[in-house]
């Protein structure tokens, strides 16, 4: 059953923003139009083909919390690169510091000072001593399960259902009707079943994550610590010391919790923490954090004749462009006195669409995590990953964005998520209410 049952109404909606898009973008129309040659899909990555409307818009400039598109349109940003640009668009600290580097050299191979700045602020943070730096999250949670896997001679890695942790391939998959690991739904060319890597388990079911890790097969629990019941993660962490599975918090995304993200905040005990964009300010950035204990164990079962090609690592990964902006970025730019303004401007953001939601009665609901707030098509914040799937309306969600786009607002075209970054003002935070208001007067009318 759709969460808006008016779907005529709803698709004259959408044809209306359409035609709209259409008349303000014809820029952006052309350049997609050239870039349709030689680019599948008219754009240089694939995801970038999910926005909503007949072509994604062409980016001029960007700065702080603002861009501007090549048809001269200004945007309030609140997807930000999905987290890659929380710190804002090139923020002065991190360009400097960039700028800077670039003139010394790029990549070398060989470490810089940045590197150990940069980590130890990082384990300060997040209580995890040991750090390694990577391109992108995707490889951290790539390398630091290789490594679960080689210290405990274990092959499994248990997951929620319907995580996401970037491209990697334990990751992809889903519980079916009858509690079965199986692939998630249009899981693009996967290597092998998810069954034979993976065991599936809901978010919020302590009985079913000691099922699965009683099997003596796990070497890791890879979750994103978020919004969960209590005591939820303490029993992950009890479970887990139990069956002498590492315990991984991805807070590439939870990082909107604060400096050291919900690990830091409610004061949890993981054996590894990753990272990823966000604390390159969009240069490519990732990073993990280990734990004295487990870095032991893992550097006491390597030899250095064949560290190079046991698939963990990469030539570039701590690069020290890469290294600059990730230092100047959490140093001077996502400090703790900048999330605690962040954090205040979401819960205003939180606070104005609840209030639009009652107003119209449109039984929906938002949740915030820090200076991180997104609505969802149902009544009560959904306990797992499966109820949040299940609430999705892919076309109700379209004509949300494409509303906003077409009022100077961009929204992440993946889910109705808004992000605060230091740049961001109360402005910002009552424009994008005065469209959802538009846009919720339009449906409910």
């Amino acid at each position: 059953m759709h969460s808006y049952p008016d779907r005529e109404k709803l698709a004259q909606l959408f044809a209306n923003e359409v035609e709209l898009f259409v008349r303000n973008h014809p820029n952006s129309e052309s350049l997609h139009q050239k870039a349709s040659g030689p680019l599948m899909a008219g754009v240089p990555m694939s995801w970038m083909a999910k926005w909503p409307g007949p072509h994604p818009i062409f980016v001029k400039s960007a700065k702080g919390s603002r861009f501007i598109d090549v048809d001269g349109i200004e945007y309030v940003d609140f997807c930000l690169g999905d987290t890659g640009a929380m710190v804002g668009h090139s923020p002065d600290a991190s360009v400097k510091a960039i700028a800077e580097q670039l003139n010394k050299g790029i990549t070398f191979m060989l470490p810089t000072e940045d590197a150990a700045i940069a980590a130890k602020t990082l384990a300060d943070r997040f209580g995890v001593e040991k750090w390694q730096f990577t391109l992108t999250a995707t490889d951290a949670n790539r390398h630091i399960l290789r490594y679960a896997r080689h210290v405990t001679g274990r092959s499994k890695v248990v997951v929620h259902d319907y995580c996401y942790h970037g491209t990697v391939d334990e990751t992809f998959a889903v519980l079916d009707e009858f509690g079965n690991t199986v692939s998630r739904e249009n899981n693009i060319g996967p290597q092998v079943d998810p069954a034979v890597t993976t065991i599936v388990v809901p978010f919020n079911d302590l009985a079913a994550a000691e099922k699965a890790l009683a099997t003596g097969e796990v070497a890791a629990m890879l979750i994103e610590p978020v919004l969960p019941e209590p005591g939820y993660l303490e029993g992950l962490r009890d479970l887990c010391t139990k069956y002498g599975v590492i315990l991984i918090h991805d807070e590439t995304h939870t990082l909107s919790e604060g400096p050291g993200g919900m690990t830091a905040r409610r004061g949890l005990h993981p054996d590894a923490v990753v990272l990823g964009k966000t604390i390159g300010a969009g240069i490519p950035a990732g990073a993990f954090g280990m734990t004295s204990e487990l870095s032991n164990r893992v550097q006491k079962s390597l030899h250095l004749e064949h560290i190079d090609v046991g698939g963990v690592g990469g030539t570039l990964a701590g690069n020290a462009l890469s290294m600059a902006a990730i230092r100047a970025t959490l140093t001077e730019v996502l400090t703790p006195e900048a999330f605690v303004e962040m954090e205040k401007l979401c819960t205003i953001w939180t606070k104005d669409v609840q209030d639009l939601i009652d107003k119209y009665q449109a039984n929906w609901q938002v949740s915030q995590l820090g200076c991180r707030a997104e609505y969802s098509f149902r009544s009560t914040a959904p306990r797992n990953g499966k109820e949040a799937a299940d609430a999705d309306d892919f076309e109700l969600q379209q004509y949300l964005h494409l509303h906003a786009l077409n009022r100077g607002i961009l929204m992440t075209p993946f889910h109705n998520m808004a992000l605060m970054s230091p740049a961001h003002t109360l402005s910002d935070v009552k424009r994008h209410t005065e469209h959802f208001e538009q846009a919720l007067q339009a449906l409910f009318s």
